[in-house]
């Protein structure tokens, strides 16, 4: 039997013939291109965010801008952890005289990642008092204090003193032997106050003395009053710091023009 001539363009039967990758999934990805940015427009045409978006974080940064820049932002980022750690723990734990002790242990020792999570928010809040401080010591020694800022200054020191007010109503709510009598300590000092101090005492306590809402008061002045208050406050601070810039460290020097100073003939 005569074989079938074969052409250059065929290939014999039983190889593999190579392919090509057809350039079909080009016109998928710019569709789906197209439809996120015809999304991002249709929302900026609603709300104008982005105006406010350049606004914030196109600015001009001064000459000599470090690494000590990087504690303020730090900072909210600790407190967004705190805050999303808070949340899941808050779905386990309850705010009970009786029952907290015990839903804090289960939530340590029985639930998936619960000591992982638990290990986050109590070092977390460590961590957030310590890069504050240091946030405010590096506004001090590089004279960010100083005008136009004098009221960014301000607002950073409420946030530091709320940020202690959350460690210490935090520091409850495990409600051992050990959170128990150092708060009873702390509330006593609070006590001694001027003018203040004797209601400021029976506000923490929920009455003259410790007692069944006493618990269920701190957990509410943690979960709820003082985040609040600190998101706003984050809010203006942000505000300010978009509006009235960051200034130069101390060691670098304005640099004039020849233009602006005088003529010495």
């Amino acid at each position: 039997m005569a074989k079938l001539p074969t052409t250059s363009g065929t290939r014999p039967r039983g190889t593999r013939a190579e392919t090509t990758e057809a350039p079909a999934t080009a016109p998928q990805r710019n569709k789906l291109q197209e439809t996120g940015v015809s999304t991002i427009d249709w929302l900026d045409e609603r709300t104008s965010l982005s105006a406010g978006a350049r606004w914030m974080m196109f600015r001009k940064i001064p000459k000599g801008t470090n690494w000590f820049y990087t504690l303020g932002s730090a900072t909210m980022f600790a407190f967004l952890s705190q805050a999303v750690t808070g949340v899941f723990l808050a779905m386990y734990y309850d705010p009970s005289a009786t029952r907290a002790y015990e839903s804090v242990r289960f939530l340590t020792n029985e639930v998936f990642l619960g000591e992982f999570v638990r290990g986050m928010h109590k070092w977390g809040s460590t961590v957030m008092v310590i890069l504050i401080f240091l946030h405010m010591a590096r506004t001090f020694f590089f004279g960010a204090y100083k005008y136009p800022r004098e009221l960014n200054w301000v607002i950073g020191v409420v946030l530091l003193i709320l940020t202690l007010a959350m460690s210490f109503t935090g520091y409850l709510l495990p409600f051992d032997q050990r959170s128990y009598w150092a708060t009873t300590v702390g509330v006593a000092i609070n006590g001694t106050g001027p003018l203040v101090g004797p209601y400021l005492s029976d506000f923490l306590r929920a009455g003259p003395e410790f007692g069944a809402t006493t618990l269920a008061r701190f957990y509410a002045i943690h979960m709820l009053l003082l985040p609040g208050i600190i998101a706003a406050m984050i809010g203006a601070h942000l505000y300010l710091v978009a509006r009235l810039g960051t200034t130069a460290p101390p060691w670098i020097r304005a640099e004039s023009s020849p233009e602006l100073r005088e003529d010495s003939k």
